[in-house]
């Protein structure tokens, strides 16, 4: 048995399906026979083995993940490994990974594990084109990088979600070529009605007994908010980490996204503005800071990973302690410090109020959450790993007070001027420039009329009032400990910092305010007046199944995706109700049909 004993090495995720680019890891799967086991043998005697080893640097194992993985670098290249013992004696080395008879009498985490490469394998043999799906799927994971949605543990999508969103996309276009995919890509799912699930196939029942995704039948199923179903057994849902906040925040992007593919096709702009970094930081007015520390870079790196994966907690507690109406937009990228004499690393999370929330005049609306990142805070400290000097730091900060290392070059970018055809310059507060978001077009900002008066008047704040339909946000303060904090809190290892830290915070909204002084949000503002149009040309809209809605749960969609209406005397402008199916049965593909322009044929290409 000893002579015989072998193990075999597969890969999966984006190395498996050929979208790899420079930097990115690679995804194994190293599957053992039946007396290796994965807590004993793979976590403890095969990782003493790679800590001996020149070549490996950064190892971290990940044992209590729900994929238990082993994470490191070997030549300076980034390796996940996972570990699947199957009911073999002898795996031999052309073993069919399809095969579900590998599945018998294993345990739930080998199965996750054994998905990986079995998902992939079937998103190749289900896309009618893979070299077209690859050039498109290379095109959409880096414009989600560049938006800022490409984050699994944050509650966004990674590379799976993406795979699968582009192959549904392959089917409904079976002979598009890749730029005519991108187009149709936000066309689709701008118009999607989540939580329809995405399905690439039927959902396939075996005698195995194994879970599979049914809200019939599973009540936790049915609080998945954008179900993106895996199309091997057992069929799961790859995006569960989706909450409210982080679906609102991709659908915005989706509709930016269709503005520009749109305005490609008429020739007015170029595939250049489609990568546009999402600019976070001019986006919200306030934000939330976690900042994480320990002693050293190795406590760092694991000490980090645990708090990045609970970052989505304090989401869905915010979510939950504000009734929903304290939105947040979670941002996936960490931020280093160097000034500081620890290691350390910092998170940033955008707040903003609920779109549509009426505050009566002269009242403040307070979002006391002191109790919210407690919770957090305590959540976060119960790392089994903990060791003396790993820290975490909760702090609110103004857009004012970002901290300079965040952006690229270590200091704020000057903001551009308005344009003088919307203001004239005598009549701009110096207030409104730092507040306005300048990451898109400001065709559609709506005036207000004001009366001539003096601007030292009491009660009359120089500020002039504008509103997005995509966000209204307010310049509210929050109330750290009784007074504002902003990020320049020191932290010390292994000190409790809970008295410099937001362990005592309130936000509070003030409507005069608000009501003055309301985000400009243009980047995410398409144009759906012809959305219904423009989905049933391509035949989606038939009356399928998948993605449609009942009656009542129409009526529910319109309540919460109606019209946004502007406050304190500005006229309404209402948006167009998108009512479509979201897509006909997995499999069918949709007939396409001559436009006015089409998208040109040159092939999408992304740099990373």
């Amino acid at each position: 048995m000893v002579e015989d004993a072998n193990a075999v090495i597969l890969t999966f995720g984006s190395y498996r399906l050929g979208v790899h680019c420079p930097g990115a890891d690679i995804d194994t799967l190293c599957i053992g026979p039946s007396y290796v086991d994965r807590d004993e043998d793979f976590f403890y005697t095969l990782h003493a083995i790679l800590a001996g080893m020149e070549e490996v640097t950064e190892l971290q194992p990940v044992q209590d993940a729900h994929v238990p993985v082993m994470k490191f670098k070997f030549d300076g290249i980034s390796v996940d490994l996972l570990y699947a013992s199957v009911s073999l004696l002898v795996v031999p080395e052309d073993l069919d990974i399809s095969d579900v008879s590998l599945l018998y009498n294993v345990d739930e985490a080998t199965v996750r594990s054994l998905n990986g490469c079995r998902v992939a394998d079937q998103i190749l043999k289900l896309v009618p084109n893979v070299e077209h799906f690859c050039t498109a799927l290379r095109c959409l994971k880096f414009w989600a990088k560049r938006r800022g949605v490409y984050s699994n543990v944050t509650g966004f999508l990674g590379g799976v979600n993406w795979a699968l969103l582009v192959a549904r996309v392959c089917q409904l276009y079976p002979n598009a070529v890749p730029s005519m995919l991108v187009s149709r890509f936000f066309r689709v799912y701008t118009q999607w009605r989540w939580p329809n699930p995405v399905m690439l196939c039927e959902i396939e029942e075996d005698e195995l007994g194994f879970t599979v995704w049914d809200p019939r039948k599973n009540p936790k199923d049915r609080t998945h908010h954008m179900p993106i179903i895996t199309p091997a057994y057992p069929c799961m849902n790859s995006s569960y980490n989706v909450s409210t906040s982080t679906l609102r925040v991709m659908m915005e992007q989706f509709q930016f996204g269709n503005k520009i593919c749109e305005e490609i096709e008429l020739n007015r702009s170029n595939w250049v503005s489609l990568f546009e970094p999402y600019l976070f930081f001019e986006s919200y007015k306030n934000y939330l800071q976690v900042d994480v520390v320990a002693a050293d870079i190795d406590d760092l790196r694991a000490w980090k990973g645990w708090v990045e994966s609970r970052l989505r907690q304090l989401t869905l507690m915010i979510e939950r302690d504000t009734y929903g109406k304290l939105q947040c937009h979670p941002y996936p990228h960490e931020y280093v410090d160097t000034s500081k004499n620890c290691s350390h690393c910092a998170f940033f999370m955008g707040l903003q109020r609920k779109q549509g929330e009426v505050v009566e005049e002269g009242q403040q609306q307070q979002f006391d959450i002191r109790g919210t990142v407690d919770e957090f805070r305590l959540s976060v400290n119960m790392y089994m790993f903990w060791k003396p000097g790993m820290d975490i730091c909760v702090s609110h900060v103004r857009r004012k007070q970002i901290p300079a290392y965040v952006f690229p070059d270590g200091y704020r970018r000057c903001r551009p001027g308005r344009p003088s055809n919307m203001q004239p310059a005598a009549e701009r507060s110096p207030h409104r420039d730092a507040d306005r978001n300048v990451s898109g077009s400001e065709d559609k900002i709506l005036k207000r009329k004001r009366s001539p008066v003096r601007a030292d008047e009491p009660n009359n704040p120089e500020k002039r009032q504008y509103i997005s339909p995509q966000r209204q946000d307010s310049a509210a303060p929050i109330i750290l400990s009784g007074q504002p904090l902003g990020p320049s809190v020191e932290y010390k290892p292994g000190v409790d910092n809970a008295d410099a830290c937001s362990n005592s915070s309130s936000v509070t909204f003030d409507s005069d305010e608000s009501a003055a002084c309301k985000e400009i949000d243009m980047s995410v503002s398409a144009n759906l007046g012809n959305s219904n149009d423009g989905y049933s040309k391509e035949g989606v809209g038939d009356g399928s199944s998948q993605g449609s809605l009942s009656e009542g749960e129409s009526e529910i969609y319109q309540q919460e995706n109606g019209s946004l209406r502007s406050q304190n005397g500005l006229h309404e402008e209402s948006e167009t109700k998108i009512s479509l199916s979201g897509g006909p049965e997995p499999g069918t593909a949709v007939e396409l049909e001559p436009v006015e322009k089409a998208v040109p044929r040159a092939m999408v290409t992304s740099t990373a």
